[in-house]
């Protein structure tokens, strides 16, 4: 933990200066005696005006010094364990403080700084900022942001994952707010970008080079631990967790995109361009605007695609979610075609389903005209749906259900009779019924119908109970028109005959 330079300056001058002891030094500047330790090895100078004593650790120092030079990251612990080898009996403390000492310093090395003409370069990053719950799901809010190197015009898209296909959504937007394309983007090391490295030999994402190639830029990464290099982003992204969410509020995740949208385009563009402080941000991309790359006439396919099996029941399982498909489509592979905002279910060309995308947990995403071909198809379906349906909306159901069936009750009665009482009254209503008929042990669609009596009863409110009779007795109360009987008169009229005389 890194400590205040008024602070190390104070330790040294009271140790070099003053000649106070550690503890003293602790004690008086209230900080632990360690810290005053490691500003003493850190600055590696003797104790002025000190008599240099004799150490355990004198014999083994060139030693020390030897392999440090040779492997300058090899750790205070392991080296404890070899001089411990050869013969070293001190305390491990005293040596990680000798060590200190003897360890090279590093060479500071200096920066040039970097400057790029209008509309060459941007650099890109993710950024987390925290997690939103949504339903039962946990979701990592992250934050696309690119920056144009030249003007640091900053633009910020927040997305709840960091997937291939939030990542292109990203890129496009992006240019669509720019009006144009840098001609180099540089990127991280990140997996969107870089799936492999070894030195100078880098492999890309395959749909990352065709997408740079649809927008005729050229993806560059950066060096492996070069900060630097991409040091407008970083500051990029620190300026947007300091001066746009910092004590943000929003409602969802539409909302929070609209602010940033906002702040981009006016709080972040009017600040002063740090290339030329006398000009804003919005001044310098007025300038570097016209010098971007023109976008391309046609969209790029950037959907996420995967190969999905479809089970026994008709829905397909994504990111978290099932999504539902014709049920002639049961035991099949199907791809999975996703975006932001849409999920499609293809089969070869034909496109089976579209839903909206759900980024819940456990969430049944359902095209009612795919559960009523199912439900035609196989009536046997048509109660196992009445009993999801049911549990979905009093899970206590479920418990009363095991119980019925191991007394022995007809399940398919309880659970018409559960609709029927579905029908007449509130879920929560039927809540409170099913939880007092599970208190009192009778699992049967009577006690519920009885706990919803009496709820109305105190109330004052009648029990509107729905009765559903079988078709078969529907139709002995259908209205008959009784035939007029005058026709039963006329068989029996003798007509005359035709010879009989008049």
């Amino acid at each position: 933990m890194s400590i205040p330079l008024e602070l190390e300056a104070q330790i040294l001058r009271h140790y070099h200066v003053e000649k106070w002891r550690i503890n003293t030094i602790a004690r008086q500047l209230r900080v632990h005696h360690s810290t005053v330790h490691r500003v003493l090895a850190q600055a590696g100078l003797p104790r002025v005006g000190a008599p240099a004593r004799a150490s355990a650790i004198d014999p083994y120092a060139r030693f020390i010094r030897d392999t440090l030079e040779r492997f300058p990251t090899l750790t205070a612990s392991r080296l404890y364990v070899m001089v411990r080898e050869r013969g070293y009996r001190g305390s491990a403390s005293q040596f990680r403080h000798r060590v200190a000492l003897l360890r090279p310093r590093p060479t500071a090395e200096a920066y040039l700084r970097l400057r790029t003409l209008p509309g060459e370069q941007a650099q890109v990053d993710w950024a987390h900022f925290g997690h939103l719950t949504i339903g039962r799901a946990r979701r990592a809010l992250m934050a696309f942001v690119m920056v144009l190197s030249y003007s640091r015009a900053i633009y910020v898209r927040f997305f709840l994952d960091a997937r291939m296909a939030s990542f292109l959504e990203g890129h496009v937007c992006a240019f669509s707010a720019f009006g144009g394309v840098a001609r180099v983007l540089l990127y991280d090391n990140l997996k969107s970008a870089v799936l492999e490295r070894h030195a100078d030999a880098i492999r890309f994402h395959p749909q990352l080079l065709a997408f740079a190639a649809h927008y005729r830029y050229e993806p560059r990464p950066v060096a492996p631990a070069r900060g630097n290099q991409k040091g407008r982003v970083e500051r990029a992204i620190r300026y947007v967790r300091e001066a746009f969410f910092a004590a943000r509020h929003f409602t969802d995740l539409a909302d929070l995109n609209a602010q940033a949208h906002a702040w981009c385009t006016g709080f972040a563009a009017e600040r002063a361009c740090p290339e030329d402080s006398t000009q804003s941000v919005a001044a310098a991309f007025a300038h570097e605007q016209p010098l971007l790359l023109p976008l391309p006439d046609d969209a790029f396919d950037r959907h996420e695609r995967i190969e999905v099996r479809v089970g026994k029941t008709p829905y397909v399982r994504f990111d978290l979610n099932d999504y539902s498909v014709p049920h002639t489509h049961v035991r099949r592979t199907l791809s999975v075609l996703a975006d932001t905002e849409r999920v499609r279910i293809v089969e070869g060309a034909s496109v089976l389903a579209e839903h909206a995308r759900s980024y819940d947990r456990g969430a049944q995403i359902e095209d009612p005209a795919h559960l009523q071909g199912l439900i035609e198809h196989k009536r046997a379906a048509r109660q196992h749906r009445v009993t999801d349906e049911l549990i979905r909306a009093v899970p206590q159901i479920q418990e009363l259900l095991v119980r019925a069936a191991a007394r022995g009750h007809n399940l398919g009665s309880i659970i018409a009779a559960l609709q029927r009482l579905r029908q007449g009254c509130t879920v929560i209503e039927l809540h409170a019924a099913v939880a007092e008929a599970l208190v009192r042990d009778v699992p049967h669609p009577n006690a519920v119908r009885l706990a919803l009596e009496r709820q109305r009863e105190q109330r004052g409110q009648p029990l509107a109970t729905v009765v559903r009779l079988p078709e078969h007795v529907q139709r002995r109360d259908v209205l008959v028109t009784p035939h007029a009987l005058d026709t039963y008169d006329q068989l029996t009229t003798v007509e005359p005959d035709d010879d009989d005389p008049a």
